[in-house]
């Protein structure tokens, strides 16, 4: 037996070895639960979620195997959280405030709701009385516009005040091995040091694409669940909706179909800027970005590769990163379409998460 065998071994010991001290997170918004999967498959602790929706419970607690705490956010406390941490662990506190309020629709809609916001001033008020060593937070590109540059400004001036050296960049996800072409704003934030997310791990060449994430899966017919995969189901289309797929061509869209099958909106000006509504995906390319409505194909460029039908729940699935045993429902044969794509739609993908995971890592190895 060593002589290190029988005493303790210093934490600057510990730490030049290689050995990480105990990293835990606390997840605010944190739906079915994609940005706590991703980090707890690259081994950090995720203690609890927070979110109002409780039908969102099941499938965090049962792949994320943590607490799902239905709360309002604005009711929490710095003292709720700070309960929930160990005493010498790294900590972190993870939000993903609903993106809503910072769509391009939003915008034009602003004075209307002028509370609308509030969640992110309410993620920057439990930053305040938590005090974590670590922040991440994920949102839409729009939100580091120059019309909402007081809500994201007045959120890293709160975590700057708090002595964290902030770092946030919109990142392209094919570049971080997400196969579809979202774009999104990830902000690090840490009290130990400058943070920053690791570099691209896949250049052009090497993005996963629509074949490589659904190209595997058994044929449907539009309406038509898998007898093997519950969840393999897609939505069904009417005579007009199938007719309108059929005269989609591989990688078109409805500007390909003749003059019957066009929908009014589609004959005026302002609806031809639509180009991808009722397009079909590309095989070889990442999918367009998975929306709450992805599975019907008049909401973007949802139509199957060669299928004629929108992508099923499944596919959808598997182009945000959730693997193929990831639970969604108790009982997926009674799956509504609707309610499991707004759950995909929503979520943070795993493997985003897994790479904020990485460098929190990272960060924590050189600090």
């Amino acid at each position: 037996m060593s002589l290190e065998a029988g005493r303790k071994v210093p934490e600057k010991v510990r730490r030049r070895r290689g050995r990480l001290p105990r990293i835990e997170v606390v997840d605010l918004f944190c739906g079915i639960g994609g940005l706590s999967y991703g980090l707890h498959s690259k081994g950090l602790h995720v203690l609890a979620g927070f979110d109002i929706d409780q039908t969102c419970q099941y499938a965090y607690e049962t792949n994320v195997q943590a607490p799902f705490i239905c709360r309002d956010i604005r009711s929490v406390t710095g003292a709720d959280i700070i309960e929930l941490y160990n005493k010498n662990s790294i900590k972190v506190l993870a939000g993903c405030a609903p993106c809503q309020p910072f769509s391009s629709y939003a915008f034009k809609n602003k004075e209307k709701d002028p509370n609308k916001y509030d969640l992110l001033y309410e993620f920057g008020r439990l930053v305040n009385e938590v005090k974590p060593d670590v922040v991440t937070m994920e949102n839409v590109p729009a939100i580091a516009s120059f019309k909402l540059k007081d809500v994201l400004g007045d959120f890293v001036r709160t975590l700057e005040n708090g002595q964290y050296k902030v770092d946030f960049h919109v990142v392209y996800c094919p570049d971080y091995g997400v196969p579809q072409t979202r774009k999104r704003l990830v902000l690090l934030a840490s009290r130990l040091g400058y943070i920053s997310l690791i570099p691209k791990t896949h250049d052009k060449i090497q993005y996963e694409t629509v074949r490589s994430t659904i190209g595997f899966l058994p044929e449907l017919c539009a309406g038509q669940s898998s007898r093997e995969d519950a969840l393999h189901k897609c939505a069904a289309l009417g005579d007009l909706n199938l007719r309108r797929i059929r005269a989609t061509p591989y990688g078109g869209s409805w500007k390909d179909w003749p003059e019957e099958l066009l929908l009014e909106c589609h004959k005026k000006k302002g609806g031809k800027s639509f180009g991808s509504v009722y397009g079909r995906m590309v095989w070889d390319q990442p999918s367009p970005t998975i929306t709450t409505q992805c599975t019907g194909i008049g909401n973007g460029r949802f139509g199957h590769p060669v299928q004629d039908r929108a992508i099923s729940l499944r596919e959808a699935a598997l182009l945000q990163t959730f693997p193929m045993d990831y639970r969604f429902f108790a009982d997926e044969k009674e799956v509504s379409i609707t309610k499991a794509s707004r759950y995909i739609g929503n979520a943070v993908p795993p493997r985003l998460g897994e790479i904020i995971a990485d460098s929190i890592v990272q960060h924590i190895r050189t600090h």
